[in-house]
């Protein structure tokens, strides 16, 4: 679609996060965000040429039952180790990824007892035009680092 606008985009399916170990960074996502795991599994990707397929860690988890919601999961590679860095909050491409929540501050409570290093702990709110809105509503968030080096943030209307 050349010159036009989008139709229509819906809303994201999937953050697929690659980790080193799927046991160091499981429990911030199930015990601290609260996510519930729906699927724990070891997968196999076809890698093509002859070569045998790629086995992987998924753990796939979400906020609700529906099949068809949103969710998160951890990438673990069997077969070798995960390569990379994890991105430095700011940096070129995509450094975090956020999420509307009703409430931070349960999930700052379970992130503080957890000792989670917080990077922004936005308890007075921002201007909505912060999110690209009309100026007017206040907004909550929080950044926080997960065990693995990933920035997530956490946004409240309020």
């Amino acid at each position: 679609m050349s010159g036009g606008a989008v139709e229509h985009l819906a809303d994201a399916d999937r953050v697929a996060e690659g980790v080193a170990d799927a046991e160091v960074a499981l429990p911030f996502w199930r015990d601290v965000v609260g996510l519930h795991v729906s699927l724990d599994t070891v997968e196999e990707m076809p890698r093509g040429d002859g070569n045998p397929p790629a086995r992987r860690r998924a753990v796939y988890m979400r906020w609700d039952d529906d099949p068809r919601s949103s969710f998160v999961v951890l990438d673990q590679q069997l077969d070798f180790d995960t390569p990379g860095e994890p991105a430095r909050i700011f940096q070129m491409g995509l450094h975090h990824y956020g999420f509307w929540v009703d409430d931070v501050d349960p999930i700052l409570a379970r992130v503080e007892a957890a000792d989670v290093p917080v990077l922004l702990n936005g308890s007075v709110g921002a201007d909505s035009v912060w999110w690209g809105e009309p100026p007017g509503d206040t907004i909550r968030s929080i950044i926080v680092q997960d065990p693995e080096g990933g920035y997530v943030q956490f946004d409240q209307r309020v």
